[in-house]
């Protein structure tokens, strides 16, 4: 029997194996900690910066981001606890003290005995946390669960509606030997879509009758930890700013929206740089010409003008590039904008090199972002797609080999 070494097939960006890549900008995602840092610091109390590493680090790869957030960040937010307890792993195999760790998603009551043991925070946001207490009890922990009560203030998601708080919270107090309150916090419904925030200011009032609320009956009005604001928030709503911050998608360079940029300006004075910390590249598996009026692609939806040296790619809907952006986007070869033609496929796009290179030789295509003074944003890219670039960045296959750079 023949033994295959997997690495040695798999291969590299720059070997000859045919693949897609995804690289990460080490500096940009310190930068953009930093930009926090800064906005935090302007004229009020120092905050613990908390970042959002769901969805696989918004496709970025949890792998790869955590060991570069870890040192420069105060709180970790995340939706699953088997990826909130990595932190403890990556914590314990490299000998790192422990930062604050919080699970935002559902959590079973024995996930909730696992947490209490490891030292993850988790967020109580209904009454089925009543059903955890007796396995928590019977588990015998050294101590109680660190514990946040969500409470909904016009998300109509998750958490306690201000009507629901004086009573459905009650089990809190006759469960604190192993529930322990240490915050209050909420989610914004609409800051990001508009530059008036009144809807925003009123779930902000909101919040604050929710926690006097919590307080009243917990008597923990001193202490709490309250976090409401993500991204768009920690950077125009300083009211919203309380003990923490939640930065998530600007965590990776990407703003909000255009929304948010134009109100970061009008709130901040200026718009701070967020530098994108995400870049997708290609290796070309063929380059050839092909005559006029040759088809191209599936359902023969584009037909050439003139003869055409194309270039196909071995990536496609897979790997998370957007079907929807057939015939309409471009990726980038030499510094030069190459536009995709016909379908997305599966496992294939072809592209129009002709004025990229002079010959047949493999090229290297940038899907996501810079090459020379061209650039292919995220926001593009989600605009060709008729989507948001959140949902086009945690699309991207967690199979696709993420390496770090500087």
């Amino acid at each position: 029997m023949v033994e295959v070494n997997v690495e040695s097939i798999t291969g590299g960006p720059g070997d000859a194996a045919h693949s897609s890549w995804l690289e990460l900008s080490a500096s940009a995602l310190r930068h953009n900690v930093e930009v926090f840092r800064a906005v935090d610091g302007r004229g009020g109390p120092s905050r613990a910066l908390g970042v959002v590493l769901k969805g696989n680090a918004y496709g970025h790869g949890l792998a790869q981001v955590l060991p570069l957030v870890h040192a420069g960040v105060d709180i970790l937010y995340f939706i699953a606890p088997q990826d909130a307890l990595k932190v403890r792993e990556h914590e314990r195999a490299l000998g790192l003290p422990r930062k604050q760790v919080v699970v935002l998603g559902a959590v079973g009551p024995q996930e909730a005995v696992v947490l209490a043991r490891e030292g993850v925070d988790a967020v109580v946001a209904d009454r089925g946390w009543e059903d955890a207490v007796p396995v928590l009890r019977a588990a015998k922990l050294e101590r109680p669960l660190r514990v946040h009560v969500h409470i909904d203030t016009g998300l109509g998601r998750e958490g306690f509606t201000l009507a629901q708080l004086p009573h459905e919270t009650r089990f809190l107090l006759d469960a604190r030997d192993v529930l322990e309150v240490v915050g209050g916090l909420s989610h914004f419904a609409n800051t990001e879509d508009v530059t008036e925030q009144g809807y925003a200011l009123a779930q902000v009032d909101a919040f604050e009758t929710g926690l006097g609320l919590l307080a009243e009956q917990l008597g923990a009005a001193a202490g709490l930890q309250r976090h409401i604001a993500a991204s768009a928030a920690s950077l125009v709503l300083p009211r919203a700013r309380y003990e923490a911050l939640r930065v998530g998608i600007s965590l990776y360079g990407l703003w909000p929206s255009a929304e948010t940029r134009l109100s970061a300006r009008l709130v901040l004075g200026e718009v701070p740089v967020l530098k994108p910390v995400l870049s997708w590249r290609c290796r070309s598996q063929v380059v050839k010409w092909l005559p006029a009026n040759s088809y191209i692609g599936y359902g023969c939806t584009y037909r050439t003008s003139e003869p055409t040296r194309i270039a196909v790619l071995p990536v496609g809907y897979y790997d998370g590039y957007p079907r929807l952006a057939s015939g309409k986007a471009h990726v980038l070869v030499n510094g030069r904008r190459c536009p995709v033609l016909g379908r997305v496929m599966m496992n294939h796009l072809i592209i129009d090199v002709t004025r990229a290179t002079s010959d047949e030789h493999p090229v290297t295509a940038t899907l996501l972002g810079r090459d020379g003074e061209e650039s292919v944003t995220a926001d593009a890219l989600a605009g060709w797609a008729q989507t948001i670039h959140y949902e086009l960045v945690t699309r991207l296959g967690a199979h696709l080999r993420r390496q770090v750079v500087e």
